[in-house]
């Protein structure tokens, strides 16, 4: 059997793997575009040693992606984090991070009296004897939308979307509640169920409350975060090897035909047929490749809009004055700055701080301003350098930088809209009407590294049945 799967990033090459597990006669060819694999997965050379500049973690409480990890061989690479807290900065000023809430959304406003203003903070407090949501559980809609009309726009602005900017490059206005912040939806779901009133601080509380109730029965607070000592090249290396694929890269594919019962690539790809494709390729790449197979599942994924971003990776030969906090995230509504966010890297990880010097990694972009990634390479220095200063002190061109490395993520995330659980649904269902055909990546079942992990292994399960 012949098998190609057209994207080598996380998605592509773990189906390459899950696949040549479950049929290691299988023949797999895995067409990348890009001349490296790893997609948003990248590990860069400094000096001081292996650096990310995309994904630098995951989710360490999905037990899944830890034992996916381990199955690797990868088990004794994986680090914790120094546990040092994040900053907010909001206001012209730094504060600590809301601890009491879900994504930055609070139950009462207890610790934000320096973060909101009084109407804020009394209109958060009054939100539960206020007349409920009107709550569609068969439906989604905006976050920020919903969190402005029960608490106002500077929750969303200097909070929740600052929040949500780190981990989808988009403002909380353009992010579904169900598509990101599943949890909250099911409890409006059962508030609704139970015939009770739907309030924002009322089924946030009560998600506190089983956050706490379950940490206290395990009798600590889990890690929430791990990542590998040499950088995700150890994991996407590892799967190329174990993988057992034939790995193209510089291959960019045209499109994909079907003759018989067979496929046909047109672009760099094997000219030979292939009985089986997988594409793990972003919704729009998916969607022009599938124009031929199945026009209908094409125009679905044409509707799935991506944002794109950028990270300016810095290395300095001093970290003196650098805060000892893990990173700084910025308030969509705070003027002059242009980065949306600041990781300390070296503070966040005891095993990149090398040297005594300071790693620290600048994000821009969110959904809708795609001209801050096109800006100059020197551009975009001198707003981190000029954003790193404003809001912590620390004089990055005194530290001595010494590396600088700019990695642009164009299209690099979908947008959880609305829309999006819909169209997922949409899509599932058509696809499994082309027989021979599969589907993976962040688009599907969620942007985290363990999401995708698990939906890759799926899909690469289900083309194997």
């Amino acid at each position: 059997m012949r098998i190609a799967i057209i994207g080598a990033g996380l998605a592509g090459l773990t189906a390459a793997y899950e696949i040549h597990k479950l049929n290691p006669q299988a023949q797999v060819s895995v067409f990348e575009a890009a001349d490296r694999i790893g997609g948003k997965l990248h590990t860069v050379a400094f000096n001081a040693g292996p650096t990310d500049m995309g994904a630098e973690a995951y989710l360490a409480f999905r037990q899944d992606a830890t034992e996916f990890f381990k199955e690797l061989g990868l088990g004794e690479a994986l680090r914790s984090p120094s546990g040092l807290p994040s900053l907010l900065y909001a206001g012209g000023r730094t504060h600590e991070m809301p601890e009491r809430s879900l994504m930055g959304i609070p139950a009462s406003s207890e610790g934000l009296e320096e973060l909101l203003d009084d109407a804020t903070c009394a209109r958060i407090d009054a939100e539960g004897a206020a007349p409920g949501i009107e709550w569609d559980a068969d439906s989604d809609c905006s976050l920020g939308a919903l969190v402005r009309e029960r608490y106002g726009d500077q929750v969303v602005d200097r909070v929740v979307s600052a929040l949500q900017g780190g981990v989808y490059s988009a403002s909380s206005d353009d992010l579904g509640i169900r598509a990101t912040v599943p949890q909250l939806a099911a409890a409006f779901d059962a508030l609704a169920a139970d015939g009770k009133p739907v309030t924002l601080s009322g089924a946030v509380a009560g998600l506190l409350a089983d956050r706490e109730a379950r940490n206290k029965a395990r009798g600590y607070k889990p890690a929430v975060f791990a990542a590998f000592e040499g950088g995700y090249a150890e994991a996407y290396e590892a799967l190329a090897e174990q993988s057992g694929a034939e790995i193209h890269i510089d291959a960019f594919i045209s499109s994909v035909s079907k003759k018989g019962e067979q496929f046909l690539l047109k672009g760099a790809g094997d000219s030979q047929p292939f009985d089986r494709v997988l594409f793990a390729t972003p919704a729009p790449t998916t969607a022009m490749l599938l124009r031929d197979l199945s026009p209908e599942l094409s125009e679905t994924l044409r509707s799935i809009k991506l944002a794109s971003s950028v990270v300016v990776g810095m290395r300095f030969a001093s970290a003196t004055g650098l805060p000892d906090n893990s990173g700084i995230l910025v308030a969509l509504d705070e003027p002059d700055v242009h980065a949306k966010a600041f990781t300390f890297s070296s503070k966040k990880w005891p095993h990149l701080d090398r040297d005594g010097g300071a790693l620290v990694r600048a994000s821009f972009g969110r959904f809708g301003d795609d001209a801050i990634t096109r800006a100059e390479e020197d551009t975009l220095v001198d707003y981190a350098l000029d954003d790193l200063q404003r809001i912590t002190g620390f004089d990055g061109r005194a530290a001595g930088l010494e590396e600088i490395y700019v990695q642009r993520w164009f299209g690099g995330l979908p947008v959880y809209g609305p829309e999006h659980l819909a169209t997922v649904r949409r899509a599932k269902e058509l696809v499994a009407q082309v027989p021979g055909v599969g589907v993976a990546g962040a688009w599907v079942d969620g942007v985290g590294v363990p999401a995708v992990i698990a939906q890759a292994r799926q899909a690469a399960a289900s083309l194997m049945s």
